[in-house]
């Protein structure tokens, strides 16, 4: 097992190793055998669409020959596809590996056998709780992973300055020296879209360093059109995920950029599908990408392999979802030796039963096979996690930290109106012995620093179109600063479940009743656990059910992934942040939701 990990190592930097070309090129021409053939199956063909059959001899990492059905037999090895479909692998154009809560080396030994080989890493969430160490500790994470790990620099970090409190603060220096690095392939996605159009300084500064350095200029344009989306675009960044609708998705790719479509809002897929095949054409500017794939999402349904299933169920033909996820991709992380099937280029290839489940049968990573019938096939080993530990920098917090407290006997409010679209409310509230009584109907949220870089003092908000709390959540993965945040309707609640997850270093609670029901403990950077993948999926299949009971859910938008992203203060619209109640627009926080004592 050692042996292979160490060839896949050597590997990816001998590519282009004139012995190992001289040996394909031999082997080529019929005059040495391959290392390992592939018979028997269908090609997808990525450039003309066509699936046609061919045999694919590989030398070392080295696609060596694409040639015709059983006209070569010599060979150490043979992978008889028996009639498989044969295809690159797959490439994941933006993801957090965070989201799924596992380490990068769990995460590999999750997607390698579903034929997911390379992905575009941004370890946003890292570097808000750690910083320039979470990023360091990311790359050396990631340098003996047979899965191909391409990581940006995250740009934005905290994604909303001034409105929130990160683990860390990068400045356009920290970034540039990032950017250096010989694993950073690029800027993770800048976020803070407000500051980009308007040339805020700081991050005019950091977009430039970027383009400075000639690599990868990633974006996050959500509700950006017309004079708004061309002024993000002409700062230099070149691609977007955040998409909203069929006509946006149209809209961004008629503007020119490069559109990472994501899976992680399945309700969106039909749409984007239709959009696609309105348009008659899969332009080379579509690419796939996860985004965030939580535990058991990615047990049960799997990674980049899950959003080319669930777009073929959609109605998206297989030949271009399967280029969306391998040559665009290529095309788009400038990595010519990806991506296709054909001689000189890089043996990735993973072999799919059909094209509908897409289960792969067969995964080759730089010419070793890495997946074999849903099972990794080569050692991975974790690193050291020790610099992601003891994150969680607070004590426990008493009920009473839940409670707003005003003058007068009657306030208004302002509220939070709605899940993921948030808007501003307001609402009318009665103060009992100096403790604000909740409007009818309102769900509390309420956010702690918890990094040691500010003060810790717990900030209350209120949400509305939230459903009716029966309980309380907890949680310190809340995009993008990572804050301990709680949600429910007692403050009783919701400081048993906020004092279960400090205790345990970060992580996820649910209590009812005073009593913590369910407890998900992710001790490094509160936000991954070093447990296998299926106890952390298993762990956190357990937070769902439970949540199940206590909140009445109402997809697609009040649903519980919402809990996540309810503190993501780049966003338009009003957010709680552990400074307040953030507004991007304005750039203005509310420390208190009262607004006004009516009496």
């Amino acid at each position: 097992m050692s042996g292979e990990m160490k060839t896949i190592v050597t590997d990816i930097y001998g590519f282009t190793d004139a012995g190992l070309r001289d040996r394909a090129v031999i082997a080529a021409r019929g005059d040495a055998p391959f290392d390992i053939l592939i018979t028997g199956g269908t090609l997808v063909d990525m450039v003309t669409g066509e699936l046609r059959a061919a045999d694919i001899g590989i030398v070392g990492p080295l696609i060596a020959s694409v040639h015709a059905p059983a006209s070569r037999s010599d060979a150490d090895r043979v992978i008889d596809a028996g009639g498989a479909f044969v295809s690159p692998g797959l490439i994941d154009t933006h993801m957090h590996i965070e989201s799924s809560m596992v380490t990068p080396a769990t995460y590999a030994q999750t997607v390698l056998p579903r034929g997911v080989t390379t992905v575009v890493w941004d370890p946003h969430e890292f570097g808000n709780v750690n910083g320039v160490d979470g990023v360091r500790w990311a790359v050396e994470a990631v340098k003996c992973l047979p899965l191909r790990c391409l990581v940006l620099t995250p740009s934005c970090v905290p994604s909303a300055p001034g409105l929130e409190m990160a683990g860390a603060s990068f400045e356009a220096d920290a970034i540039e020296e990032m950017l250096y690095w010989p694993k950073i392939a690029g800027l993770a996605e800048v976020m803070n879209m407000r500051g980009v159009i308007d040339r805020d300084p700081r991050m005019s500064e950091i977009v430039q360093v970027a383009l400075a350095a000639e690599k990868l200029v990633c974006g996050h344009a959500r509700g950006l059109a017309d004079a708004d989306l061309n002024a993000f675009m002409a700062s230099g960044i070149t691609s977007d995920h955040e998409l909203v609708s069929g006509a946006d998705l149209i809209a961004k790719l008629r503007a020119g950029l490069t559109v990472e479509l994501r899976g992680s809002h399945d309700h969106l897929l039909p749409e984007f599908v239709a959009a696609l095949g309105e348009l008659g054409r899969l332009p080379q500017t579509l690419t796939l990408c996860t985004d965030d794939v939580f535990p058991d999402d990615l047990v049960d349904g799997g990674g980049l392999d899950d959003v080319v299933r669930r777009l073929v169920r959609y109605g998206m033909k297989p030949e271009w979802a399967l280029q969306a996820a391998t040559l665009n991709a290529a095309q788009r992380i400038g990595r010519a030796d990806l991506g296709l099937i054909a001689a000189g280029r890089r043996a990735d290839i993973a072999i799919f039963d059909d094209l509908t489940e897409f289960r792969a049968r067969h995964v080759l990573a730089s010419g070793t096979e890495v997946g074999c019938r849903g099972a990794v096939s080569v050692e991975i080993k974790p690193t050291d996690p020790a610099p992601l530990t003891a994150s969680v920098k607070l004590k426990p917090l008493q009920a009473d930290d839940f409670r707003v407290r005003s003058e007068g006997t009657k306030v208004r409010l302002a509220t939070i109106d709605r899940p993921r679209f948030t808007r501003w409310g307001t609402a009318d509230a009665d103060v009992v012995d100096g403790l604000l009584v909740p409007p009818e109907g309102a769900t509390l949220i309420a956010v702690t620093h918890r990094h040691g870089r500010a003060d810790c003092r717990t900030r209350v908000g209120f949400l509305t179109g939230w459903g009716r709390w029966r309980g309380a959540f907890a949680t310190t993965l809340a995009h993008d600063s990572h804050n301990l945040t709680v949600f429910g309707a007692d403050p009783v609640d919701m400081a048993a479940a906020a004092n279960a997850v400090i205790s345990a270093g970060g992580g996820m609670a649910v209590a009812i009743n005073g009593k913590v029901e369910v407890l998900l403990p992710l001790p490094l950077s509160g936000l991954v656990s070093e447990a296998p993948m299926e106890e952390v999926a298993n762990g956190f299949r357990a937070i769902r059910a439970a949540m199940d009971g206590i909140v009445d859910w109402t997809p697609p938008y009040l649903v519980f992934k919402a809990c996540f992203g309810a503190t993501l203060a780049c966003n338009p619209g009003p957010h709680q942040t552990d400074r307040g109640i953030a507004d991007v627009a304005t750039g203005k926080v509310l420390e208190s939701p009262v607004l006004e004592i009516l009496g």
